[in-house]
């Protein structure tokens, strides 16, 4: 027998590279905001509903954007993503200031754009996360392409910081919509001409590979077109999943919507320097969701996938909890950085195994599973976007911080009750 193609390798670098994109073009908001809010009159408040619209946007269309994975296919779907966040990054570049529009009428253009962009976004990580690497990947050996599009995209969140910063101080806050859009479209080709929906169907995929990616995997159970959705939220470990998510991703959006705010307002620094101090979480977070990727997946092979990604989980949430707790309370703005970068990295060590466990309780419906998953997931995104600022307001950063502490730690303790080897039964 020759030696198996790597064409699943090939098609994972291209899903890393559009989870590089997704949040290069999500998360310059968060760093556009001060000027966005100066040019247009916008209150903190106000620009929280801005964050808050995407979050909604993103986790409402979840479930149903698993669902519309699951029925045109991954090379379909991505491709018709990445091209309506290119357009939808170019029109809000072009939001009319307030020379020519009221205050009210900017805000409502960009709440508008910016629920679309989330829905947009929605389907990316089931149809990827999901349905994508549970067809491209052998069984026990998902929780590391997992890590790796993890990876993808906290790299895009860490160079947002630093070229969305850039491009806010020397070309104005809209140019960090309008020359960071033309990725989407180079990314779109590039999975269009390369990408197929299974192993089966790449002409590249010799017999090795495929058989190497199908053993072990349970025989394909006949597709439920209604009524899935019914099967998958009476599912307890799905559900408990879900929830123990929200928990997890309280810390990740904390970061995503508000580090930037944070290290400005609270630390002290330049927007130059908070962009460039912004990207340290992210940069770690990059190698820590690689590293529990590889951790939980032995794990898995040795002592099962249920204790396997309860441990990796349990272990990244308790320590994430613990740094962003003490990050509120020193007083080196130095210090403060190297903890939140070291509670990131806890917070990201465990995605993987959220997205393994899924996979393995949901099977071949893994891209409508993997949706529950992230609704639960990005639900949260929608809470701390006002959440924080008004914590912040009544009590303080110190009190933010504390309150997503306590959070993930409710995330970890969930993981006691779930059973990631039992399998949906249909």
């Amino acid at each position: 027998m020759g030696q198996a193609t790597s064409v699943r390798w090939r098609i994972l670098a291209l899903l890393v590279s559009s989870g590089f994109v997704a949040y290069l073009l999500r998360g310059n908001m968060s760093v556009a905001g001060k000027g966005l809010m100066a040019d247009v009159g916008l209150s903190q408040i106000q620009f929280g509903m801005i964050l808050a619209a995407f979050a909604w946007g993103y986790a409402i269309f979840q479930f149903p954007g698993g669902l519309f994975g699951d029925r045109i296919g991954a090379r379909r779907a991505l491709t018709l993503m990445l091209l309506a966040w290119g357009v939808l990054s170019l029109l809000a570049g072009s939001v009319p200031s307030s020379s020519y529009v009221s205050a009210r009428v900017a805000l409502a253009g960009m709440i508008g754009l910016r629920f679309l962009m989330g829905v947009a976004q929605a389907p990316f990580y089931p149809v990827t996360g999901g349905g994508t690497t549970c067809n491209w990947f052998p069984v026990a050996g998902w929780a590391f392409p997992s890590g790796l599009q993890n990876a993808g995209l906290t790299l895009g969140q860490a160079a947002t910081g630093p070229i969305a910063a850039w491009l806010t101080v020397t070309l104005g806050w809209r140019a960090s919509f309008l020359l960071t859009a033309p990725a989407a479209f180079v990314v779109a080709a590039a999975w269009w001409w390369y990408a197929r929906d299974t192993p089966a169907e790449h002409r590249g995929v010799n017999a090795q590979e495929l058989a190497l990616i199908d053993d072990g995997r349970p025989p394909a159970t006949r597709a439920v077109e209604k009524g899935i959705w019914k099967v998958l939220l009476r599912d307890r470990n799905i559900r408990i999943l879900a929830v123990s998510y929200f928990c997890q991703n309280y810390i990740f959006y904390f970061f995503f919507n508000w580090l930037f705010f944070y290290l400005v307002d609270n630390r002290g620094f330049k927007v130059l320097e908070g962009g460039v101090y912004s990207a340290a979480p992210w940069l770690t977070g990059t190698v820590t969701a690689v590293l529990g990727g590889l951790v939980c997946d032995r794990l898995s092979r040795r002592i099962g996938i249920r204790r396997g990604s309860r441990w990796t989980a349990v272990t990244g949430l308790v320590v994430a909890a613990a740094l962003i707790g003490a990050a509120g309370f020193v007083q080196s703005a130095a210090l403060a950085v190297l903890l939140l970068s070291l509670c990131l990295g806890g917070q990201q060590f465990t995605d993987a195994a959220y997205w393994a466990a899924t996979i393995s309780v949901s099977g071949r419906h893994a891209s409508a599973a993997c949706g529950v998953l992230n609704t639960g997931g990005n639900v949260v995104g929608g809470v701390v976007a006002l959440v924080v600022p008004l914590t912040v307001k009544a009590f303080g950063w110190g009190a933010a911080l504390a309150t997503a502490s306590l959070v993930a730690l409710a995330g970890a303790l969930l993981w006691v009750w779930i059973r990631s080897d039992e399998p949906i039964t249909i």
